[in-house]
């Protein structure tokens, strides 16, 4: 049997969720869905909406964070962008994709336009999109070169949402690859495009099973053919990835942000948290290289959002200051600001050597104070990992951020009872 049949009967196989396992989906469907509401005002997020608006005039599927309707497939694109362009959105380390935000996307406009569907049927399709593509990450060897989160994420959302909507399956598979989409040179700017990428993932996981269900043809031998997904977007293992499909379920281990930045600025700034109003005078952070490629970016007076949550300086000035990361605090004043620009020239990512292209730990950090004295801290996970998880209050003032930064025409049922917003729309 090819990797591609495993993979399609996985899909399509009935599943049952552990009780353990279930619990854990709903606490990142609610996680996804606070970040999403979140993003309603972003930057960028008003021109998203604005294109989307003009796709049709069907009211099939919610928006997040407000009342608005759109068709399902615009739906997808302007969640997905909210989802993911406040960087709070969870991840599968390991795989370094951020794999709850295009299936949650795709996979919540696709209940909508049903009407609604059983809770354990919505939790056991997100499990498996998740599995599919945090399972892509996973089975990677090489770099990253294409935007994973979108690459991988459209692929397992468009599986999530076909199984939900009875499409076949294979063409449904065939043509989310053949929709594939997104680099890293969006992340490497420190562009809006980087979310762009994640909504147009979550746009073309639903037109793939719309296409599949209407008898559209599509390319089959999308993993290991000539010009399949090991062989263009990532150097892996076909094998490697249906060999492990639901042998442990990925979304238990996914990670949550306790930031609404990069997850690569996260270890070290969970570290920070524990620092603040110090005489911290210098910080060195040894580090895989990823994590000083991902965040390792000078601070500038002219720099962007999207470039500042991904700018470490930036980011260990703000915490030591604030306590928090709050999105609010991007803006061109404290981009300017001199106490913060002259922090930043003293924070220092050193890359350790880990041979391991796409390894986010462990890390060592270094703290110089004012008095000359110095504190070494190994990190061997980061914080809102599985081996690192958040205790209580810190999960309770990521909400309590989110909320603070939601419309007030969001629906409260995502903070109140998430599992019923996503499965009953009303």
């Amino acid at each position: 049997m090819s990797a591609v049949d495993t993979l399609i009967d996985f899909v399509g196989a009935p599943h049952r969720l552990s009780e353990e396992v279930s619990a854990i989906a709903r606490h990142f469907l609610a996680d996804t869905l606070a970040v999403g509401a979140a993003g309603h005002d972003a930057p960028g997020a008003e021109a998203i909406l604005r294109v989307a608006r003009g796709q049709g005039q069907a009211t099939e599927a919610r928006l997040l964070g407000d009342a608005e309707r759109l068709p399902a497939s615009a739906a997808a694109f302007v969640n997905g962008y909210r989802i993911h362009c406040l960087e709070w959105d969870a991840v599968h380390e390991p795989a370094v994709v951020h794999a709850m935000s295009v299936v949650t996307a795709a996979l919540g406009v696709a209940i909508d336009r049903r009407g609604g569907i059983a809770a354990d049927e919505a939790l056991v399709a997100l499990a498996v999109g998740v599995e599919v593509a945090a399972g892509l990450g996973d089975a990677a060897t090489s770099p990253l070169r294409f935007f994973r989160p979108a690459t991988a994420g459209l692929i397992g959302a468009a599986l999530a949402v076909a199984r939900i909507d009875g499409a076949p399956l294979l063409p449904a598979l065939g043509l989310a690859y053949s929709s594939v989409a997104g680099t890293m040179q969006a992340h490497v700017e420190g562009s809006l495009a980087l979310p762009f990428q994640i909504a147009n993932a979550a746009r073309a996981a639903v037109l793939a099973s719309d296409l599949a269900r209407a008898g559209f043809p599509a390319p089959a031998n999308v993993l290991d053919g000539p010009f399949g997904y090991f062989q263009l977007i990532d150097v892996g293992d076909s094998g490697a990835l249906v060999s492990a499909l639901g042998a442990r379920w990925r979304i238990a281990e996914l990670s949550v942000k306790p930031y609404p930045s990069g997850r690569a600025s996260h270890a070290a700034l969970g570290v920070l948290a524990g620092f603040v109003g110090q005489d911290v005078a210098a910080i060195e952070l040894a580090c895989p290289p990823l994590i000083r490629r991902l965040v390792g970016r000078a601070m500038q007076p002219d720099m962007t959002p999207a470039w500042a949550r991904l700018c470490m300086p930036f980011l260990a000035g703000v915490m030591l200051r604030d306590g928090r990361i709050d999105p609010r605090c991007f803006t061109p004043e404290q981009f300017a600001d001199p106490a913060l620009l002259a922090f930043a020239g003293r924070v220092t990512l050193l890359e350790d050597g880990n041979p391991d292209p796409n390894a986010l730990f462990p890390q060592a950090i270094r703290l110089t104070f004012a008095d000359g004295s110095t504190q070494p801290i190994a990190i061997p996970a980061t914080l809102g990992s599985p081996h690192a998880p958040l205790n209580p209050a810190q999960i309770a003032a990521k909400f309590a951020l989110a909320r603070e930064l939601a419309s007030p025409a969001c629906d409260p049922r995502i903070f109140t009872d998430p599992l019923a917003y996503f499965t009953e729309p009303k």
